[in-house]
């Protein structure tokens, strides 16, 4: 299952940018047409507020689970969310878990 969480992972870093590189060459880093593109109309509205509060459910479970299972820098997914996409962060975050929960079920062994 790890070797699909990177898949995905890499298919979720590439692909979003694929649609938003244009975006950059043509308006660069501009956060108010960014904005004005993302709630243009209310499907636009409907699947960027969809996005964001699975954002939050995701930040919410990252914190829980990386306490629960003792990962260290957590806030790295947070990063990968805000800069990069949840379609990329969520997969990555999963992978690193699936890694602790084999190495807290190795350590429970001893």
């Amino acid at each position: 299952m790890k070797s699909v969480y990177l898949l995905l992972a890499a298919a979720g870093a590439v692909l979003p940018y694929r649609h938003f590189i244009p975006f950059l060459r043509a308006n660069g880093l501009d956060f108010k047409e960014f904005a004005a593109e993302l709630f243009a109309n209310n499907i636009s509205t409907f699947f960027a507020t969809d996005f964001l509060i699975c954002c939050l459910v995701f930040f919410v479970f990252l914190v829980q689970e990386a306490r629960r299972l003792q990962m260290q820098h957590w806030w790295l997914y947070i990063v990968a969310t805000v800069t990069v996409g949840l379609s990329f962060a969520l997969p990555l975050f999963l992978f690193f878990r699936q890694k602790a929960c084999e190495r807290a079920k190795t350590s429970s062994l001893f």
